[in-house]
């Protein structure tokens, strides 16, 4: 097999930034759902304890809808969300050849896994399960990690797309790794 039929993860850089999303998305669900586990067994059924006065206080909560209580009727759908933008990741890391892109889809991934977690498993079930929630920020809203996550994730892929910083080569494109740049000729067996 030439160069120019290699697979395209093949590419060193690719493959490290596959990793660094999974293990960025690893440790974002394991520190959530870890946090959720002992909020949950030490807090839940107790008074709130001020973290910083009263601007922010530890209390949980469980949510059945989506940031700020909105859409408690329609949980299902948020579990269905959050099972299309895992699958999306999945399919988009394919591509990825960047270091802040893979940290980005990793944290949602992560988060977007740690309260998909909730819904498949926390009571009631059968993909309705109530979020545990517990970052209470007066004034504001009830949150989880799993949701500092999405929202950091987020906002790190908003600055990343406007400042114009590629995820990797379009889909179908030609690879551009390893040669001074010059893009590879695929399909036409030239090495």
């Amino acid at each position: 097999m030439t160069t120019s039929e290699a697979p395209k993860s093949d590419n060193p850089a690719r493959r490290r930034c596959v990793w660094l999303l999974w293990a960025v998305a690893g440790v974002a669900y394991v520190i959530d759902q870890g946090s959720k586990l002992a909020v949950v067994a030490g807090l839940e059924g107790h008074a709130p304890v001020p973290v910083l006065g009263t601007w922010m206080e530890l209390r949980v909560q469980r949510n059945p809808g989506a940031a700020f209580g909105l859409g408690e009727a329609t949980t299902i759908v948020f579990t269905l969300i959050a099972a299309a933008v895992a699958l999306a990741i999945f399919r988009v890391s394919r591509r990825l050849a960047s270091t802040p892109w893979a940290i980005s889809l990793g944290l949602l991934l992560g988060g977007a896994l740690g309260n998909l977690t909730d819904r498949l498993f926390r009571s009631p079930g059968d993909l309705r399960g109530a979020v545990v929630d517990f970052i209470a920020v007066r004034d504001f809203s009830v949150m989880n990690l799993a949701d500092w996550a999405i929202s950091c994730g987020s906002v790190l892929m908003l600055v990343l797309s406007f400042r114009g910083h590629e995820l990797g080569p379009a889909s179908g494109s030609s690879d551009d790794a390893g040669d001074g740049g010059t893009p590879r000729q695929e399909g036409l067996g030239v090495s």
